[in-house]
């Protein structure tokens, strides 16, 4: 029984006929309303009984509650495709989104709870997600792919961490918030340096040119050692002459390996363009993260070329393309799409503005008006992409999702 037959096997929503499906959706939904709920905290208006201090929650609903939606609906797509085994449909999928809902909902009224409770709820996922890609990987024998476990039980890890130091009051700057950024930046060295490569020689192979993107090589896999050193400097010892050194490095050497990649030859279509100016956030925040080891920008500004570019760009691109190609529609992004694109980039640079300027306030809040049209424009134009059986390909007309 192949992956397609036994996507078709299912007769219930078609929400529930692929993990990109509900995660990519609640994705969406969710970084819209964290973004705005945040908002509502600056101003003073904490409603709710959230379960860590304002700014606490701020990041560990980004970091580790938008996040773990994003990779959860990742893995349980593109495993699959990795080992020719079946994908989690059906009720299975189903208590899987529940615990990651289970985990939202616990951030948000969690404050009277224990401890315990509340980190094992949010962990839930996470440590389900550990297993299955484990089994996965055994049973397929897709050793290729170890890597990516690791990576994925370090961002665990990390969300563990972040709540033992919440506990204490220390979790706004501390270990756990460092090792999931680490964890994430170095899936998107690893899968985005697989992908992005990939999929711009498959549009410029259409359009018949003959210069393509370099092959993954050795000198790759420097520059993804560097990468990984200079992130456990980062992680370890954020503000020392030797992080910004190594930051520097990682920065210099992934800007060099996206050069490689043709990306000025693909501006006709916005999803693979997006997918080089999301692995350029990623260099330019190694070099924004080395600016303020140096004392160079705020600490704050400067990981946000990663949070919001790096993180933030790269998984809308992932989101926008994947949904489209599953879904069974062409591979092409309209304008109300690009316009999403566009208006991630925006906030992403108001956001490091509203840091390097100070006492500028409407830079912080245009930027989060923008994250939120972004990603509320995501949920809206891709909801019935997302919640409709998969369609016959289309070879003749462009996918306009508005």
């Amino acid at each position: 029984m192949t992956t397609a037959s036994s996507s078709r096997s299912w007769t219930g929503p078609a929400l529930l006929s692929y993990g990109f499906r509900p995660f990519f959706l609640l994705s969406g939904i969710w970084a819209c309303f964290a973004m705005v709920f945040w908002l509502m905290l600056l101003a003073g208006l904490e409603t709710l009984p959230i379960a860590f201090a304002p700014t606490e929650w701020h990041v560990h609903s980004f970091v580790f509650g938008y996040l773990s939606a994003v990779i959860a609906g990742f893995l349980l797509t593109a495993v699959p495709n990795w080992t020719g085994r079946l994908p989690v449909v059906g009720w299975p999928l189903a208590g899987l989104v529940g615990l990651w809902v289970l985990g939202r909902m616990a951030t948000m009224v969690g404050a009277s709870w224990p401890v315990a409770l509340f980190a094992v709820a949010d962990l839930a996922l996470p440590v389900t997600l550990i297993g299955f890609l484990a089994r996965e990987i055994a049973t397929g024998r897709n050793w290729r792919n170890l890597p990516v476990l690791g990576l994925v039980a370090f961002f665990a890890v990390a969300n563990a961490v972040f709540h033992s130091e919440a506990a204490q009051g220390a979790a706004h700057d501390g270990y756990g918030l460092r090792m999931g950024l680490a964890a994430v930046l170095m899936l998107i060295a690893l899968i985005g340096g697989r992908i992005v490569p990939s999929f711009t020689r498959n549009f410029l192979v259409k359009r018949q040119e003959k210069r393509l993107p370099v092959a993954m090589n050795r000198a790759d896999g420097a520059v993804l050692g560097l990468t990984g050193v200079a992130l456990l400097a980062f992680v370890v010892m954020p503000n020392t002459g030797l992080t910004a050194s190594l930051c520097m490095a990682a920065g210099g050497a992934n800007l060099w390996r996206l050069s490689r990649w043709q990306g000025l030859k693909t501006g006709a279509e916005p999803l693979v363009w997006v997918l080089h100016a999301a692995y350029a956030m990623l260099a330019l925040g190694f070099l924004a993260v080395a600016a303020a080891a140096l004392d160079l920008m705020p600490v704050s500004a400067a990981r946000h070329v990663w949070l919001a570019g790096a993180i933030g760009l790269m998984t809308l691109a992932v989101m926008t393309r994947a949904s489209l190609g599953h879904a069974g529609l062409p591979l092409t992004a309209g304008r109300p799409v690009t316009a999403l694109y566009l208006a991630l980039i925006g906030a992403t640079f108001l956001r490091l503005a509203a840091g390097i300027w100070p006492g500028a306030l409407w830079p912080l809040h245009v930027s989060g008006m923008l994250w939120v049209v972004a990603f509320g424009g995501f949920s809206i134009l891709y909801w019935p992409i997302l919640t409709r059986a998969k369609q016959a390909p289309k070879t003749a007309s462009r996918a306009r999702p508005a």
